[in-house]
């Protein structure tokens, strides 16, 4: 199954875009669903029709869905919200406010990709295309997997016995209730459907397509996405410059545009060299429906295959040297000084601008000392060697 992310920040078109790759797979004769993630879901619009949370056929073999994070919040997050509201009423917060305290901003969002999982597994679909919050969200979204996996494996565990064995002694010191095993269990439920999720959209046959429209502030954004992106291990597989301004018969006035337009446009050519750089030309009308976005679709595309899987090695990968290995991390466009690397044990932790990876190293590295490290070409390059006796 092939699965496509679309993000970008705000504004610039990525449902449209992703509306009409879907539509395109469905009419080349793939099961196709596009389903959104973004809280502001704008897929019912593009398509011109309403649209459920649950997967609604809006044409032949394509089904759109505008996923419910609310239920989905409910369903994932209601034994440890009940735990955490039980907290609160014994200190004594009022109830209306206790409510609030308990969500998690941005948590909806998070658990809206389990809906994807619950797809993925259907068996129901040849093309899943996601629609996915602007930028900022999508990339706090996609880290949370690894993040509460690292929780998981190295606190969870200790404070689940500590629990269980000083349950009475704890609650009665602390004056609040302890978790029930209902609690763990959730929490253990829900870190791993969300690593199921992380595993396949890391996967061989997921990527992310990255939306902009020829402006300098939005490229600085799709620059800073593709590097975060790829810190995180996620394939990066294309960008669409999205309403981009013919040159034909211009104004003086559009001329203008062209020519501001046509000076991003080289350097995001230059910014994601060796990615595919498809554009979508600035329309009188937007388009509204399925015919009119696969239409769309066709001209952005031309003769490539918008389903095309990723070539190459993912962003992480380890060689080996005569005396030890390299990591290899795919980070396109940071210089050294960017980069931020420590190492605790069997984890190297790098970090680029806000957005810090812990990375558990490999077996095969984890016996070995760091013994230096450079970016070289877009690529962060850790070198291991054998500890000296």
């Amino acid at each position: 199954m092939r699965v496509l992310l679309f993000t970008g920040k705000g504004g610039v078109g990525k449902s449209t875009v992703a509306a009409g790759t879907a539509a395109l797979a469905a009419a080349a004769g793939h099961r196709t669903l596009v389903l959104s993630t973004d809280a502001a879901h704008s897929l019912a619009d593009a398509f011109g029709t309403e649209i459920g949370p649950e997967p609604t056929e809006v044409a032949d073999r394509l089904h759109v869905q505008q996923v419910d994070a609310q239920r989905r919040f409910e369903q994932s997050w209601a034994d440890i919200q009940g735990y955490l509201l039980s907290v609160l009423d014994v200190a004594g917060v009022d109830p209306v406010a206790a409510e609030e305290l308990t969500v998690i901003p941005g948590a909806e969002e998070v658990l809206a990709l389990l809906e994807l999982r619950l797809q993925a597994r259907s068996g129901c679909w040849d093309v899943v295309v996601v629609d996915c919050a602007p930028t900022a969200e999508t990339l706090r979204l996609l880290a949370l997997p690894e993040a509460l996996g690292w929780y998981m494996q190295r606190v969870f565990p200790f404070e689940r016995r500590v629990v269980r064995t000083l349950k009475p002694v704890l609650q009665r010191a602390a004056g609040v209730p302890m978790p029930e095993d209902t609690v763990f269990d959730a929490v253990e439920r829900l870190h791993q459907e969300l690593d199921e999720v992380r595993r396949l959209l890391s996967g061989p046959d997921a990527s992310v397509r990255l939306v902009l429209t020829p402006e300098q502030v939005v490229l600085a954004e799709a620059r800073r996405s593709y590097t975060t992106l790829s810190l995180f291990g996620y394939r990066v597989d294309g960008v669409v410059a999205n309403r981009v301004f013919p040159a034909e018969g211009a104004d003086d006035w559009r001329a203008g545009w062209v020519t501001a337009q046509d000076a991003v446009l080289e350097q995001v050519a230059q910014s994601f060299a060796g990615l595919p750089v498809w554009r979508s030309v600035y329309r009188p009308c937007e388009p509204v429906g399925e015919q009119a976005l696969r239409t769309l679709a066709s001209e952005v595309y031309g003769v490539a295959d918008p389903l095309a899987r990723p070539v190459g090695e993912g962003p992480f990968r380890v060689t080996r040297t005569g005396t030890g290995a390299v990591l290899h991390l795919a980070l396109p466009g940071v210089q050294r000084s960017d980069v931020d690397l420590a190492r605790t044990g069997d984890e190297l932790v790098v970090s680029v601008g806000s957005y810090r990876r812990l990375l558990t190293l490999p077996a095969v590295l984890s016996r070995y000392r760091t013994a230096g490290a450079r970016v070289e070409q877009g690529e962060l390059q850790v070198r291991f060697e054998e500890r000296q006796s």
